[in-house]
């Protein structure tokens, strides 16, 4: 059994009604992974909007493995301090990673962003020392598109990813750095300028599993499904 923890913040977690990105991989893992596989983590909730708390299980399709370690507001610097007893109590395998964007925006500069980056790897890595993860660079948001200070950390930010990616990377836990949707469009993708919308959510499940089957050869190709 392979065992996939999906680690994010808002965009991950989803809120009430959606499917989210975390379905939309696991019907392809589901369709075509050879060999038992599943979502783990140490929650299972939907952010709810109108009680301002992740307590909601309203998912638009709620048949399938909802586990996670994602949080509405959270990033980097608030889920390193957790991921080494979540990937030793859910016995991770693999951690498909989308963190980033809260901490340029409200807590940390790129710099700091890559070390907490960093210290999440570390974590994960004692925890279990043969974990792998694929990191999703911050994808193109509204607030980027309107503030150049903001813009400019967010390039700045996903080149020390790239390079925190390289230089970490070691046959015995490999990390990969998936790409951004090259297509992704704010205005087609999300409901708000940042939060994916049906195509969004299919959009970053590519991300992942295109990653994961150009480099591990894990799964087919992705096809967006209803």
């Amino acid at each position: 059994m392979l065992r996939f923890m999906p680690v994010g913040d808002s965009m991950t977690i989803g809120s009430a009604g959606e499917h989210t990105w975390r379905y939309r991989l696991w019907q392809h893992l589901r369709d075509t992974f050879e060999g038992p596989c599943a979502l783990v983590g140490p929650r299972e909730a939907l952010y709810d909007k109108t009680r301002d708390a992740p307590v909601s299980h309203a998912y638009a399709e709620p048949a399938f493995p909802r586990a996670h370690l994602a949080g509405w507001g959270e990033g980097w610097q608030h889920l390193a301090p957790l991921i080494g007893e979540a990937v030793r109590e859910a016995e991770a395998d693999v951690l498909l990673v989308s963190l980033g964007l809260i901490d340029l925006g409200f807590y940390t500069d790129a710099e700091q962003t890559a070390e907490n980056t960093v210290r999440f790897v570390t974590r994960a890595r004692e925890a279990r020392p043969g974990v792998r993860m694929v990191l999703l660079p911050v994808i193109p948001n509204v607030r980027a598109e309107n503030d150049a200070a903001f813009a400019a950390e967010v390039v700045r930010f996903n080149e020390l990813l790239a390079k925190t990616v390289a230089d970490l990377d070691e046959p015995a836990s490999p990390l990969l750095l998936a790409s951004v949707p090259e297509s992704y469009d704010l205005a087609l993708d999300t409901y708000d300028g940042t939060h994916p919308n049906a195509s969004g959510e299919h959009k970053l499940a590519a991300a992942f599993a295109e990653a994961m089957h150009q480099a591990w050869g894990w799964g087919g190709e992705y096809t967006a499904g209803d």
